[in-house]
């Protein structure tokens, strides 16, 4: 989940609007449809719950807020990714963390009971080896992952809980430095890893869960390269060379994380500057609690959010510019350390890639730009199974 910055805030635009598959470089559709592609940062558990809303139908951006469900999955070819336990930064207190801890079992609870009612389109996976077994009898892939470990408190024995709750990957950090780590979008406090963060990555390591560095600092990414013993991915960030900011990764650390063998997944955030005023700012306050809304409100929430889209779009990166960030990381780190994480429900998608359905246009450009099969397997989906079968193996 993005800081401040839902689905609800960006620009509506109709699939007719976004690029095309480009033509002449053979079945590009064929292609696509035979790749695993796994998106490694799913927000869309915000919408689980949400009264009327079907996770298994197909919506559109004209009549909906999600990007993701069964539905577009089958169209664009997402065959899964990781549903994300997000919990809000909050006070590093005794109180702050047992609500934490309770809002986080209730949303993991609740991606369970989602994909149960799908089981026969989606199931849950814990493995590389459960995802590729799915794959191949054409099912879509439910992992889960942790966006900010802050609900864990001071106690690392919930780590081993999420672990068997089905959780393979976790970052330390969200949007404000917390008892783990410094943020990339706040005041630093511990330089990097606080020493609870130390032993958050060897827990990590231990379980055989994926140490995830997008939210981190510079310094925090610099600490758990140098600590972990497996390799480390970045679940949905973006190159610092297409816009200077925080939260994105620069080439020196992208050729880091390749050389221990991770992989940065390319967002769609932050290549440009943030749109967010005072409207948008209380739409997201909104959509936060859009499980909690009547159908009524929801499509308040919608007419409001597409209406102020029209005048005030939350991001000025257009798709070419998205090709062009997405090439140079690749150029940078390499085929075999690049992976896709777009933000999507948390405040991914920009002009001409606005939900999954475009999946196949950046699986065209590849085409366009030289790249095998082989080489764009790997990066749909190759590489996080990769990464998440060297930290199952390292597990105790």
């Amino acid at each position: 989940m993005t800081s401040k910055l839902p689905l609800a805030l960006l620009p509506a635009l109709a699939l007719s609007a976004c690029a095309t598959v480009p033509q002449g470089k053979g079945d590009v559709m064929s292609i696509h449809r035979d790749l695993i592609v796994l998106d490694t940062h799913l927000d869309t558990p915000l919408n689980f719950g949400r009264e009327g809303w079907d996770f298994g139908a197909r919506h559109t951006l004209e009549n909906d807020i999600a990007q993701v469900d069964l539905g577009r999955m089958r169209e664009g070819n997402l065959d899964g990714g990781f549903f994300v336990v997000y919990t809000a930064q909050g006070p590093l207190t005794a109180e702050g963390y047992r609500e934490a801890l309770a809002f986080a079992r209730h949303r993991s609870d609740v991606i369970d009971a989602e994909l149960a009612r799908h089981r026969d389109v989606i199931e849950p996976a814990t493995s590389a080896a459960q995802a590729e077994a799915l794959a191949r009898e054409g099912k879509l892939i439910g992992f889960k992952s942790i966006e900010n470990s802050y609900p864990l408190g001071e106690d690392l024995t919930l780590l081993e809980e999420f672990h068997k709750r089905g959780v393979r990957m976790a970052g330390p950090v969200h949007s404000g430095t917390n008892q783990f780590a410094d943020s990339a979008t706040d005041d630093p406090k511990w330089n990097g890893l606080s020493p609870l963060g130390r032993k958050w990555v060897a827990e990590m390591n231990r379980l055989g869960m994926v140490i995830d560095a997008s939210h981190s600092s510079d310094k925090t990414l610099d600490d758990m390269l140098a600590l972990s013993t497996t390799p480390i991915i970045l679940s949905h960030s973006s190159p610092r060379w297409a816009n200077d900011h925080p939260r994105n990764l620069d080439d020196a650390r992208i050729r880091a994380v390749a050389a221990k063998g991770g992989a940065m997944c390319m967002s769609t955030i932050f290549m440009s500057e943030m749109n967010l005023g005072e409207e948008r700012a209380q739409l997201f306050d909104r959509y936060e609690h859009i499980a909690e809304l009547s159908p009524a409100e929801q499509a308040e929430l919608i007419r409001r959010t597409r209406a102020l889209d029209k005048t005030e779009p939350m991001w000025a990166t257009s798709f070419e510019q998205y090709m062009a960030a997405l090439l140079h990381v690749i150029e940078v780190a390499g085929v075999d350390h690049v992976c896709f994480g777009a933000d999507w429900d948390g405040g991914g998608g920009i002009d001409g890639l606005m939900d999954i359905t475009a999946l196949p246009v950046i699986t065209g450009r590849l085409l366009e730009a030289g790249y095998t099969r082989e080489d764009i397997d790997k990066m749909t989906g190759g590489n996080v199974l990769r990464i998440l079968a060297a930290a199952e193996a390292a597990g105790q």
